[in-house]
């Protein structure tokens, strides 16, 4: 399965808030800043960002199950963490099916994020 076929419904999500400027990896829109470890070169990048009226940076996931979810407990400290500095929180979408195992990761690990179901 892929966030492609999630992006877009993703992106009328966050349209739907009072967004002054939005971000997004869809080839329709300006891409989301990339973040960069310095000690191993792992590249993260949110799928959607967007800045509210009151200049908060809020980053959003579209979340799918994965075998080996490691690399998405650290993308999203990373975020979260982003977020919180610029006055923002994480958002994390999570399809049918992906949202308890979203839960799961978000509460084992204390990351601050809020989970919706799309």
């Amino acid at each position: 399965m892929s966030k492609e076929k999630y992006l877009d419904k993703a992106i009328a999500w966050a349209e739907r808030k009072a967004t002054v400027s939005l971000r997004s990896i869809h080839e329709d829109y300006e891409d989301t800043k990339v973040f960069t470890n310095k000690s191993t070169k792992q590249e993260i990048q949110a799928d959607l960002s967007f800045t509210t009226h009151g200049g908060a940076k809020h980053f959003t996931e579209v979340v799918l199950k994965e075998e080996n979810p490691k690399n998405l407990v650290v993308k999203w400290k990373v975020l979260s963490f982003v977020a919180s500095m610029k006055r923002g929180k994480l958002h994390l979408l999570a399809p049918k099916g992906h949202k308890a195992f979203t839960e799961r990761l978000v509460n084992r690990h204390n990351i601050n994020a809020v989970v919706h179901a799309i």
